[in-house]
């Protein structure tokens, strides 16, 4: 059984940083694209950043360019967002999400979830 599962989450003051952590288990994630979504109140689930298991690649959103990184740890099998000068506008529930292939924005394609980490900002 595949599982995803986040934790780091938590309130932070604005300005401060937060490191995410989705620990994947159940099966071998080397051809899967990772992928951070978050999640806030009355919103729709946007796309954070992404991350090429095996290449290496990422890809983030405009919003969080320059503060945020994705980085992994294939030894672990884990995905790490570390996050950096965060904002009130950064709160939401995050998601980790691995997706087969090259997936990057498209929430819809990938196949695994995790249950998600609550971030809160303070101004």
């Amino acid at each position: 059984q595949v599982q995803l599962v986040e934790s780091g989450g938590g309130l932070v003051q604005a300005g401060g940083s937060l490191r995410l952590s989705c620990a994947a288990s159940g099966r071998t994630f080397s051809s899967y694209t990772m992928g951070w979504f978050r999640q806030a109140p009355g919103k729709e689930r946007e796309f954070v950043a992404a991350i090429s298991w095996s290449g290496g690649s990422t890809y983030y959103a405009d919003s969080v360019k320059g503060r945020f990184t994705i980085s992994r740890d294939k030894a672990k099998n884990t995905v790490y967002l570390q996050m950096n000068s965060l904002k009130p506008e950064d709160t939401a529930v995050y998601y980790c999400a691995a997706a087969l292939g090259v997936v990057v924005r498209d929430s819809g394609l990938y196949d695994y979830w995790g249950q998600g980490t609550q971030v809160t900002v303070s101004s």
